[in-house]
């Protein structure tokens, strides 16, 4: 195969797997995981990034606008990007509830339409996490963001209860491709410094838990998770045909809970970083 068929099957392969990762965030209902799950954590970041008006903000992977919605309402010019236009639709229906104006742009992580340089802050919030390919979208996010800009970014850490439900789902889900890397990693320190190198400084690295009081018991949690949340539909859809597998899923994701519920409330850990463009 010649370098040119091989870079054509590449891009083909890519294609098809962004289609895949479009098509898992529409599945369920995530719009009720940002809303009525983790509705704190977009303002914890705007805040940690000292949004001010008149900034020129990019939210990556911005699902609904967890975190656009608070920095435009803080009076920052925003644009929302995210890879699937369905929850853009939804954002821009939840922004106008709140009175925030905004851009929303469906967009690549990996390979933003934007111009090198072209925000004050860039951020994301539980989401750039998910692009399969980590060092393609950290070199994405710092190119757009200004020089002496500000880079923000909140993940799920791979010990905390997230990053465990994923390492509690992966024996059951397909093989991830080739080259794609999970997304907890970016949940870690050393990991996302690596992804960011010199090109950034005054880096602040936190670990904080977020309060979760939605589900009193642990069937309550896999029952939304298995409705809601797109990567857990796709892992149940996987084990179609097999229930003697779905049913051996629903029982370590009761384990999973259960070590976390303590009176009715769970403790997510997650990375909340922030650092200026060199």
């Amino acid at each position: 195969m010649t370098e040119a068929n091989e870079a054509n099957e590449a891009d083909r392969a890519d294609l098809a797997l962004k289609a895949k990762h479009r098509a898992m965030w529409a599945l369920g209902d995530y719009p009720s995981v940002a809303t009525h799950v983790i509705p704190q954590l977009g303002s914890v970041l705007v805040d940690e990034c000292g949004v001010r008006p008149g900034d020129r903000v990019l939210d990556i992977a911005a699902g609904t606008g967890n975190a656009a919605v608070p920095a435009a309402l803080a009076g920052a010019d925003v644009v929302a990007s995210d890879l699937t236009p369905e929850l853009l639709e939804i954002g821009r229906a939840l922004a106008a509830e709140r009175g925030a104006e905004l851009e929303w742009r469906e967009a690549d992580a990996e390979a933003l339409p934007f111009a090198d340089g072209e925000f004050d802050t860039v951020m994301s919030c539980v989401g750039v996490m998910f692009a399969p390919h980590h060092q393609a979208a950290a070199d994405e996010l710092l190119r757009v963001c200004r020089t002496g800009g500000t880079v923000g970014l909140v993940s799920w850490t791979p010990e905390g209860f997230v990053g465990r439900m994923f390492a509690t789902m992966k024996p059951y889900a397909p093989p991830p491709p080739p080259g794609a890397q999970p997304p907890p990693l970016w949940g870690n320190e050393e990991h996302v410094h690596a992804l960011l190198g010199d090109r950034v400084a005054d880096v602040v690295a936190q670990r904080r838990t977020v309060r979760v009081d939605h589900f009193a018991r642990p069937k309550e949690f896999r029952e939304f998770f298995k409705a809601c949340y797109g990567p857990t539909i796709a892992v149940y859809r996987n084990l179609e045909g097999d229930p003697d597998r779905a049913a051996a899923l629903d029982d370590a994701l009761d384990g999973l809970a259960r070590d976390h519920l303590s009176d009715g409330a769970m403790d997510w850990e997650y990375l909340l970083l922030t650092a200026q463009r060199r």
